[in-house]
């Protein structure tokens, strides 16, 4: 095959697609997850409670669009990455997914039966599939920056020593409740411009206090980051072209993840976009403009997890049992062809479901009213 893209730059271009990917899943299906987290709290009698559900109604399955683009992008870019991750975090993925189990089944079911206790049920089932996600992938995150508990032997078998209760700590559940605010932010903004009247008021009211906290965690979180233990790459990047994860020199020092900004400065943009989004968001509320209140939640969800990666790279997942096997964006991809092939698809179809998705919220525009459920009551949720 022609080699039209040098190898280092695919292996790049494969590593910018999937903070594409994630902060797309973070801004798109962040705000379903946040409306079924607010749910409970903005919503006081099933009348309110079918609004907030049918806001994200036609749109929560196509959203998911984007999880399985970043599960299956990591699966055949990242292979390493994959079979690290994916066993290591057997546990807390199998819960993410029993969780984004019953939301299809919570919207299903809910309105099927017209009694209080059914429904209040099948609320608490749609709080819990908003929550639980939204706070383990920022435990993840957490645990990620922390380092992970893994290993290759001489074989390139994974020793993995992941344990479920060791990835609950201090730093990762901080990492998860900001994950937990930021993505209920996102709910919010989302709210904020389909409904109206009371509803909306709550909503609105959330918003002038949920992007401050997220901006304490998040300065929080920096200042762990400066005293933890970051990893530094001894060996030369240009190297490492064999794709063998321990075919390198890796040490941990306090701190590690702030080189990155020392030596490229204008890196600092990604965690100022996160703080600036988050205080624009309190600014257009207090305005009443909502559709820019949730641009700028976008943006912030954007600087949050871009500054992740930038402060990482190259580093896509660190090993805490042995440095060296930790995983980089030059060691851990799949072949030359493999990226090449799946960049072509990538080029083809991801304008297709920007397109499509553009579509979608361009027909389903406008609010969403008690009168259009109660018109509706048979066909919506």
């Amino acid at each position: 095959m022609l080699e039209i893209f040098d190898y280092e730059l695919l292996r790049i271009i494969w590593w910018i697609l999937l903070g594409v990917l994630l902060i797309g899943f973070a801004i798109m299906d962040g705000f379903d997850l946040g409306v079924g987290i607010l749910l409970p709290f903005v919503a006081k009698n099933d009348s309110e409670k079918r609004i907030v559900i049918n806001s994200v109604g036609p749109v929560w399955d196509g959203n998911q669009v984007w999880f399985i683009l970043g599960g299956g992008a990591i699966f055949a870019a990242w292979p390493h990455i994959y079979a690290v991750s994916f066993s290591g975090f057997y546990f807390a993925m199998l819960l993410v997914l029993l969780a984004l189990i019953l939301r299809p089944v919570g919207f299903d079911f809910r309105s099927k039966i017209d009694n209080p206790i059914w429904r209040n049920f099948w609320d608490i089932c749609l709080f819990i599939a908003g929550f639980v996600p939204s706070l383990v992938f920022g435990v993840a995150i957490g645990n990620v920056l922390s380092g992970v508990d893994f290993s290759f032997n001489e074989f390139m078998v994974i020793d993995n020593q992941i344990k479920f209760f060791s990835l609950f700590t201090p730093f990762s559940l901080l990492c998860g409740i900001l994950s937990v605010v930021i993505l209920t932010t996102q709910g919010a903004c989302y709210l904020a411009i389909k409904t109206e009247n009371e509803i909306q008021m709550r909503v609105v009211k959330l918003l002038k206090i949920l992007p401050i906290i997220a901006i304490i965690l998040y300065a929080i979180g920096g200042y762990f980051i400066s005293t933890m233990d970051g990893y530094q790459l001894l060996s030369p990047a240009k190297s490492l072209g064999d794709s063998n994860p321990l075919n390198k020199q890796v040490t941990r020092i306090i701190g590690g993840w702030l080189n990155n900004y020392n030596q490229h400065p204008y890196f600092i943009i990604a965690p100022l976009l996160g703080f600036l989004g988050a205080i624009f968001v309190v600014v257009f509320a207090i305005l009443k403009q909502y559709g820019k209140a949730f641009i700028s939640s976008s943006l912030s969800i954007l600087g949050i997890i871009a500054s992740v990666g930038l402060s990482m790279f190259p580093f896509i997942l660190p090993s805490s049992l042995n440095p060296n096997a930790s995983l980089l964006v030059w060691d851990a991809s799949s072949s030359y062809h493999t990226l090449v092939v799946m960049l072509i698809a990538v080029i083809i179809f991801m304008p297709l479901i920007l397109l499509y998705t553009s579509w979608v919220f361009h027909v389903l525009r406008g609010k969403v009213t008690k009168e259009d459920v109660k018109k509706n009551s048979n066909f919506l949720y």
